[in-house]
């Protein structure tokens, strides 16, 4: 059972959501924050990118500008930028792209949830990346950013959901920048609360989308106060960690591409025939080639896009891992091809999300920083589901999730 929880979100007041709310903080750089929050001192990126407030160049990770994290919230709380809700409650928050909404509930998930694997993930975690999130939980004493869940879709939920979204939402806005609309509500309903902490706890789990670093650090610093916490009873408000659960049904996984900065050694020629191996190779031209099919990559080299369609007896249909096109492509072309052994930590390789369209990678080989583009096929929600279920992990770079959760909408606090 997925065990979640109403919560006392910290909320800006409606007059002031645009102001605060912002992008994630790690979807964009220290430069670019500081430019989207210039003259704003009332934007969420003073809390969520304290170094913005230090001269440039300062480390993002010095402890000046975790302690900074930790001021600003406390400011904003005292001059009435954000403010908590007297009630614990549940929250439905809507995004629209492209003419298409997902409707996720706003709750918190259980730590032991997670620790136990009922929550569960498909991506591995890198230790550098968890700490650094786990000292701005700490130092803020509070989930300043949701995590983005998924839950096999579930009829009564959609309708309690349609409930309140046929109403006027608290927030409703357009945020700049991406253009991706925003709508708020309120479940205050005792009897509607009550029943969706029931829906859940007949869900066998609910699956990280995005956001498995905040995931994992959220659910360690919780069970770090309690493991220090010689009074710890179990119903503290740090049991639990803020996330936003959308039904898997309403979720779409963009393409993740990826450029290479050389043919390792080969030419465009010799690459080309390399790749006769494992594929069928044909010539598309100059206009941009889309994938049409699992299995199907498109590639540009050259001036020209290519089809690859791998061939039968190179990927395995009954493994969950090896069915992957990012699995096909990362044996096949970048390891055996272009000798990329570790996608995570090889400087020759880049990765563009496909929300960029594939102009983007197009426009990083032609101006020559790039030597090749692989486009790929995207993952569907019910293989990384699957993959989850299974307790496999996806190779590095698999899922691109968009649109981004807007931060600021609301905070949960570690501490009642």
């Amino acid at each position: 059972m997925a065990k979640i929880k109403p919560f006392k979100g910290i909320r800006p007041p409606k007059e002031l959501v645009e102001q605060v709310t912002s992008r994630p903080y790690d979807v964009l750089s220290s430069d670019e924050a500081r430019h989207e929050a210039e003259g704003n001192e009332k934007s969420l990126y003073h809390i969520i990118k304290p170094e913005i407030d230090f001269p440039e160049g300062t480390d993002e990770h010095d402890e000046r500008v975790y302690t900074k994290a930790a001021e600003n919230f406390k400011m904003f709380q005292d001059k009435g930028w954000l403010v908590q809700d007297p009630k614990e409650q549940y929250y439905v928050y809507a995004q629209e792209m492209n003419g298409k909404t997902q409707y996720g509930l706003v709750v918190c998930a259980y730590v032991e949830d997670y620790m136990e694997g009922r929550i569960k993930k498909h991506e591995l975690t890198r230790r550098d990346k968890e700490e650094d999130r786990m000292k701005h939980v700490r130092v803020n004493n509070a989930n300043i950013e949701p995590v983005f869940f998924a839950y096999k879709d579930n009829q009564e939920l959609n309708t309690i959901i349609a409930k309140y979204t046929a109403k006027q939402p608290e927030y409703d806005f357009v945020a700049p920048i991406d253009g991706f609309g925003h709508k708020f509500w309120i479940i205050g309903d005792d009897n509607d609360i009550k029943r969706i902490t029931e829906i859940f706890e007949g869900f066998d789990a609910m699956y990280i989308a995005d956001g498995h670093h905040r995931s994992a650090a959220a659910a360690l610093v919780g069970a770090e106060k309690a493991k220090n916490n010689p009074n710890h009873k179990g119903d503290e408000e740090y049991n639990y960690f803020m996330a936003v659960c959308f039904p898997a049904g309403q979720l779409t996984i963009i393409d993740y591409n990826r450029v290479v900065k050389d043919l390792n050694g080969l030419t465009e020629q010799q690459f080309l025939e390399k790749l006769e191996k494992n594929f069928i190779v044909e010539k598309k031209g100059t206009e941009i080639y889309k994938p049409a099919k699992l299995h199907n990559f498109a590639l540009y080299l050259g001036g020209e896009w290519y089809s690859l369609t791998a061939k039968e007896g190179t990927y395995n249909d009954n493994d969950p891992i090896g069915v992957l096109d990012v699995t096909i492509s990362s044996n096949l072309i970048l390891d055996e091809i272009l000798g990329i052994k570790d996608l995570r930590s090889d400087k020759r390789i880049d990765f563009v999300g496909g929300i960029r369209g594939l102009g983007e990678v197009k426009k990083r080989v032609d101006s020559g920083e790039m030597a090749v583009a692989l486009a790929l096929y995207p993952v569907t929600m019910d293989q990384l589901m699957n993959i989850a279920d299974t307790g496999n992990i996806m190779p590095p770079k698999t899922t691109w999730f968009e649109p981004k959760l807007r931060s600021g909408l609301v905070i949960h606090k570690l501490e009642d």
